[in-house]
């Protein structure tokens, strides 16, 4: 595919002073030269503002946007995605950073088939510990012309190791990424994911082409930081699985297409409760044997 379309990289950030700029530099040495990178400030205390301004000043290809209250996280993720004008979209936090040839692999990948809406890339992950670790895909059900098999597919990788596949932060026609409706709950970046197998087929290039940072968080904080109820964290599964199934019957499938959707979400269900079950079971003899 020429440069001749315009992609945008959309960088939501709130107080990420200490570590922007190598995110920032990672984006401007794209081999892919037509982009734009929109900064989405989420009214950041620190000197994020002028950092931003700064790095604005020197390349025109950035644009930076403050809001001047905190809006939460999630409305100030989709907000730099609205805000671009580009007819590709891709999401990076404010601490990973792409290889230069991160967007030129994924553009051609969606040159080669006009039917894809997403293509993600092989991502290497550094957890708290420092150690890097990253997993290959090589499964094919993503870019099947059935919209079930790619839900199904999703929703079982849900259930397998997360280092396998990481949509939110791959290359997305800019419909699905501003148009899909979203909310802010736990595993919201899960049920999305779900929702874009079902509005097209994927693509996958099995290269490391992005470096994310992750950290071991409890679902209790994860849900302080969405500023979402406390007690969705006791619920987060049965939660996920409500909203699926709401998603599901919405969704344009025929009604046996539907049928097996619904199997799909309940199998998924089935699987993270049985997990649950046998964690909760395991904190308790733990805690038995302290007595």
């Amino acid at each position: 595919m020429a440069e001749s379309e315009l992609v945008s990289i959309a960088l939501p950030v709130r107080n990420g002073a200490d570590r922007l700029e190598p995110v920032v530099r990672s984006v401007l040495a794209q081999d892919y030269g037509h982009l734009e990178l929109i900064i989405s400030d989420n009214a950041s205390t620190d000197g994020t503002e002028e950092l931003c301004r700064d790095l604005a000043a020197g390349d025109r290809r950035i644009v930076y946007h403050r809001h001047p209250h905190n809006v939460g996280l999630l409305n100030n993720f989709m907000h730099a995605a609205r805000i671009s004008r580009g007819a590709f979209v891709r999401w990076i936090g404010d601490d990973d950073r792409l290889d230069p040839a991160c967007l030129s692999r994924a553009m051609a990948a969606f040159a080669a088939d006009e039917r894809i809406i997403l293509v993600t890339t092989q991502v290497a992950y550094t957890g708290p510990d420092g150690v890097t670790r990253t997993s290959a895909y090589e499964g094919t059900g993503l870019g099947s012309d059935d919209p079930v098999e790619r839900f199904g597919e999703m929703l079982r990788l849900l259930n397998e190791s997360p280092l396998l596949m990481d949509p939110l932060y791959g290359l997305l026609r800019r419909g699905p990424a501003t148009e899909i409706p979203r909310r802010n709950m736990l595993r919201e970046d899960e049920i999305y994911a779900a929702k874009l197998a079902l509005a097209g087929p994927w693509a996958h290039v099995p290269e490391v082409l992005a470096h994310r940072n992750t950290r071991i968080e409890r679902i209790a904080g994860v849900a302080r930081r969405l500023d979402v109820p406390s007690w969705q964290a006791r619920m987060a599964n049965t939660l996920q699985l409500r909203e699926l199934l709401r998603w599901v019957a919405d969704a344009e499938l025929t009604p046996a297409q539907r049928r097996r959707a619904r199997s799909a979400v309940l199998r998924m269900y089935a699987r993270r409760q049985r997990r649950t079950v046998a964690h909760r079971s395991r904190k308790l003899l733990s805690m038995a044997r302290l007595v």
